[in-house]
């Protein structure tokens, strides 16, 4: 994502974010995954969808099974829960706050549905540790790949918008396990 006016729109629209919208943005994505999953069985949410060209989505992320996209959820959650915190607290990220997001981010090769109670608890951790936090903005910041310096408030905005990113993944992956069983369910008569 290298066009300025997509870089400079998504800080403003941080900038104009408040602590509560952004939560109850988290809140409502949380319910929309926990919707999806509610749709997957243990055999179809492992299986790997190739998802079309989307803006957020790497191409070595495109080809992931709808629990990938959910382990990796989990996994930059924790990091972003982890650099607001440290953060907020005027300390410089570290551990789980200091992960290479090229890298440290990626699913294993077979998560399983223990994924969705996983990421559940990623977001839901999350919620909790910025209701105990203080001030938000303001803070020490920490440079966000794409986006550029963020503050601890920003970066609990990007944890919500991360979401969404991956959640228009999430619904392409889950349509796709569907139609498949639709059309065998056709063959088969049943």
């Amino acid at each position: 994502m290298s066009n300025p006016i997509i870089k400079t729109a998504v800080r403003m629209i941080f900038s104009l974010t408040s602590r509560d919208k952004a939560a109850a943005q988290i809140r409502a994505t949380l319910a929309n995954y926990l919707r999806l999953a509610a749709l997957v069985d243990r055999s179809s949410g492992d299986r790997p969808v190739l998802a079309p060209q989307m803006v957020g989505i790497d191409e070595d992320m495109r080809d992931w099974s709808f629990f990938m996209i959910l382990e990796h959820d989990a996994i930059v959650n924790r990091s972003i829960t982890s650099i607001v915190a440290q953060l907020a607290r005027g300390e410089e990220p570290v551990g789980v706050g200091a992960i290479d997001p090229k890298k440290d981010v990626m699913p294993s090769a077979n998560p399983g549905e223990e994924q969705v109670e996983n990421f559940r608890r990623s977001v839901e951790e999350h919620l909790e540790t910025v209701a105990r936090l203080g001030p938000l903005r303001g803070t020490r910041t920490k440079a966000h790949p794409v986006f550029g310096q963020f503050d601890a408030h920003k970066w609990n905005c990007m944890f919500g918008f991360h979401l969404n990113l991956h959640f228009k993944q999430a619904e392409h992956v889950v349509a796709q396990i569907r139609a498949k069983k639709d059309r065998s369910s056709e063959k088969t008569g049943a």
